[in-house]
C-alpha cells in the first residue's frame, strides 16, 4: 500500500428545502465506513467526516481536501446525498442549504467535483458516489418530470487527470431513480436505506471483498463484491465503474488474509454420534473431534475445527468447555511477539531474528503481512525469520500482521539502524559491512506476503537422543504417568470383576439358606461359597486403583514437559475410565458389606 492513505466521506441526510426529503442511510453510513476505513487493520486511512454541510463548506473541504498531496498519496472520496440534475443535464451534490431552483448556486457540480481530481498531484484517487439521482426544477413547475437518464460516468471520465497517476469512480447506480413533482419528491420514490455503502462496508470489514484471496482488498475485489451484493438485494440497481489507473490499487487488507482451507467433513459415523441423544456418545464424538484438531492434514484438522466451533455455541456446558477448550489450542501464538534489534551499522549484513509459532499444525498456518517495506519475512520449520532492511539510518518500529484460521496476532520489530562510522554496542561484520557484492534485498521482496504452511515444511531428519553420563536419555519421553494409568484401570477391572463374583456367589449362597428352611444359617452358606472373598479383593483393589490414578495424573502435572500430547491424553483418558469404573465398584461393594453385616444375624 502507498506511503499515506486520505479519505473524505461527505454526507448529507437534511436538507433545508422541503422537496429534498431527509434521508435514511448517509449518517449511519458515514460512521460504519469512517470505522473500516480508519481501522489500521483494515484500511488505514486518515478519515476526515463533513455532514450535513452547506455547499460553500463542501467546496472548500473537497479542494483542500485535493490540494498539496503526494504522488505517494491515496485519496478516497465518499458522497453519500441527494444526487440532482439540472435542465441543461449537469449533474450536483445536494448539500444542506441547497435550493433545487439556484443548483449552480446553492450545489456541488460534478464538474467542480472532476477538476479537483484532475488538479491533485496525489497518484490515486477514488471516488465513491452513494447518490439518489433526480431532475431537480423550480418550484412553480408543477408536476414536471425530468426525463432521460444521468449518465454519471461521463460527468467524470470526460478529462483524464493532469497530475496523478490514475482516478477510479464507482456509483451505486447511473439511472433516473427519483423524479420531482413541483417541488416535492414523488411518494413512490422515497428513499431507501443505502444497499450500495453496506456492501462496501460489510466486504471491507469481513475480508470477503478479498476476492483473489491474496490478503488485500483492491478496487476490482471491492467492485465485484459490491456489484454481486447489491444486485442480489436489488436487481433494479446495478453499480458502475470507470477507472484509468497504473497498476492494481488496493484499499485494505483482508481480515481472512489469505486464508482458506477446504474442510474435509468428519465422517459420517461421527457426525451422527455428535447428534446422540446418549451424553455419552456425544462425549466420545467431541474427544475424538479434539484429536482430528490435531492432525497434521489441514483440511482433517479444519473439518474438526467447523464441528468443534458448532458444539462449543449448542451444547450442553460440559462438552461445550471441552470443545472451547480445544478450540483455544489453535489461536496464533508466535514467540515473542515483540523482536528488538537493538542498534544496526548502516549497510550491514540484515539481521535476523526467530519466531516460533506455538501450537499443532492448524494453529501454525497463517498468513504473514509485512507491514513496513524495512521488514522482511521467511518461512521456517518452527515459524518464521525476521529480517531489517539497513540501508537507511534512523529508528525503525514497525509491525507483522499473522492471520490464522481463528484469530489474528502481531509481532512488534524496533530497531535502530546508525550511521556506518558510528560506534554501537553491535559492530558491523567485517566480511559484510562494505561488501558491494552483498544482495540488497529487493521491494517487492521486503512487502511479500508470506503463506506458513506446515503441512508443506519437510520435517527435520532426526537426531540422536543426548544421553547424560549415565547413558539415560533425558530427553526421552517419560512413559511413567502412562504406565500408572494402565494398571490403575487394569486394577478398576479387577474390582468390577470381583465385584460380580462376590455378587454371584452370595445370590447362591442365599437361595440355599431358603432351601434350608428353620434349620438354615446364612453365614455358613456364604462362608462355604468364598462371597466375602472376591468383595474384600473388590474394596482393595478399588481402592488402589483409585490411588494409582491420583498419582498419574499427579505425575502428569509435574513433570508436563516430559510427556507427549498423545501420553498425556492418553493418560487422562486411562485414568478417567478406571476412576468412572472404580468409584461405582467401590460404592457396591460398601453396601453389600453393610447389608452382610446387618442381615446376617436374622438370616
Amino acid at each position: 500500500m502507498t506511503d499515506s492513505r486520505y479519505a473524505l466521506i461527505i454526507a448529507n441526510d437534511r436538507y433545508t428545502d422541503q422537496g429534498l426529503k431527509k434521508l435514511k442511510a448517509p449518517a449511519q453510513d458515514a460512521a460504519a465506513l469512517e470505522r473500516v476505513l480508519h481501522d489500521p487493520q483494515i484500511g488505514d486511512f486518515e478519515v476526515e467526516v463533513v455532514h450535513n454541510a452547506s455547499a460553500d463548506l463542501m467546496r472548500r473541504r473537497i479542494q483542500s481536501f485535493f490540494n498539496d498531496r503526494r504522488r505517494a498519496d491515496t485519496l478516497l472520496l465518499h458522497f453519500s446525498c441527494h444526487g440532482l440534475k439540472s435542465e441543461s443535464g449537469e449533474l450536483y451534490f445536494a448539500a444542506s442549504d441547497t435550493e433545487p431552483p439556484l443548483l449552480a448556486a446553492t450545489a456541488v457540480a460534478s464538474q467542480f467535483v472532476r477538476g479537483c481530481m484532475s488538479g491533485t498531484r496525489a497518484g490515486r484517487s477514488v471516488l465513491f458516489l452513494d447518490c439518489c439521482y433526480g431532475g431537480a426544477f423550480s418550484r412553480g413547475s408543477a408536476s414536471v418530470r425530468a426525463s432521460g437518464e444521468v449518465n454519471v460516468l461521463e460527468s467524470f471520465a470526460k478529462d483524464e487527470p493532469a497530475g496523478g497517476r490514475g482516478w477510479a469512480v464507482i456509483t451505486a447506480s447511473d439511472s433516473m431513480e427519483y423524479s420531482f413533482e413541483g417541488h416535492e419528491l414523488a411518494e413512490n420514490s422515497a428513499p431507501r436505506p443505502s444497499v450500495f455503502t453496506h456492501a462496501v462496508v460489510e466486504g471491507l470489514e469481513t475480508g470477503e471483498a478479498d476476492i483473489d484471496a491474496d490478503g488485500n482488498v483492491s478496487l476490482d475485489d471491492l467492485y465485484e463484491y459490491v456489484y454481486r451484493h447489491v444486485r442480489e438485494q436489488n436487481p433494479h440497481q446495478t453499480p458502475k465503474k470507470a477507472a484509468e489507473l497504473q497498476g492494481e490499487l488496493h484499499l485494505a487488507h483482508s481480515r481472512r488474509g489469505g486464508i482458506k482451507i477446504v474442510a474435509i467433513a468428519s465422517p459420517s459415523a461421527l457426525q451422527a454420534a455428535l447428534h446422540s441423544d446418549d451424553f455419552l456418545t456425544r462425549q466420545g464424538a467431541v474427544t475424538e473431534l479434539c484429536h482430528r484438531l490435531q492432525r497434521p492434514e489441514l483440511p482433517v484438522a479444519e473439518g474438526a475445527r467447523q464441528h468443534l466451533g458448532e458444539v462449543a455455541h449448542d451444547e450442553v456446558q460440559p462438552l461445550a468447555d471441552l470443545a472451547a477448550g480445544a478450540l483455544s489450542e489453535i489461536r496464533l501464538a508466535p514467540s515473542p511477539d515483540r523482536l528488538d534489534f537493538g542498534r544496526i551499522p548502516r549497510g550491514s549484513t540484515p539481521p535476523k531474528q526467530s519466531v516460533t509459532m506455538q501450537g499443532p499444525p492448524l494453529a501454525r498456518h497463517c498468513v504473514v503481512q509485512p507491514k513496513q517495506p524495512w521488514l522482511r519475512v521467511d518461512p521456517t520449520r518452527s515459524g518464521l525469520e525476521v529480517h531489517v532492511d539497513t540501508a537507511a539510518p534512523g529508528h525503525l518500529s514497525g509491525d507483522i500482521a499473522l492471520k490464522g484460521v481463528a484469530d489474528e496476532s502481531v509481532i512488534h520489530v524496533e530497531a535502530e539502524v546508525t550511521p556506518a562510522d558510528e560506534d554501537g554496542p553491535t559492530k558491523p561484520e567485517p566480511h559484510a559491512s562494505n561488501d558491494s557484492t552483498t544482495p540488497k534485498p529487493r521491494p517487492e521482496d521486503k512487502r511479500r506476503t508470506v503463506v506458513i504452511d506446515p503441512s508443506r515444511i519437510p520435517p527435520e531428519p532426526k537426531k540422536p537422543p543426548k544421553t547424560t553420563d549415565e547413558g539415560t536419555d533425558r530427553r526421552a519421553p517419560s512413559r511413567r504417568a502412562p504406565a500408572l494409568a494402565g494398571a490403575a484401570l487394569a486394577l478398576a477391572v479387577t474390582a468390577v470383576a470381583m465385584l460380580v463374583l462376590a455378587i454371584q456367589t452370595a445370590g447362591v449362597a442365599v437361595m440355599e439358606r431358603g432351601d434350608e428352611g428353620v434349620y438354615g444359617n446364612v453365614e455358613d452358606n456364604i462362608s462355604e461359597h468364598g462371597s466375602l472373598t472376591p468383595l474384600i479383593v473388590c474394596l482393595i483393589t478399588g481402592a488402589v486403583a483409585l490411588v494409582v490414578g491420583a498419582f498419574a495424573r499427579h505425575d502428569l502435572g509435574a513433570r508436563r514437559e516430559h510427556y507427549t500430547r498423545r501420553a498425556a491424553t492418553g493418560t487422562h483418558t486411562l485414568t478417567s475410565v478406571a476412576k468412572g469404573m472404580a468409584i461405582p465398584a467401590l460404592i457396591l461393594a460398601v453396601l453389600a458389606g453393610i447389608a452382610y453385616l446387618v442381615g446376617s444375624p436374622y438370616w
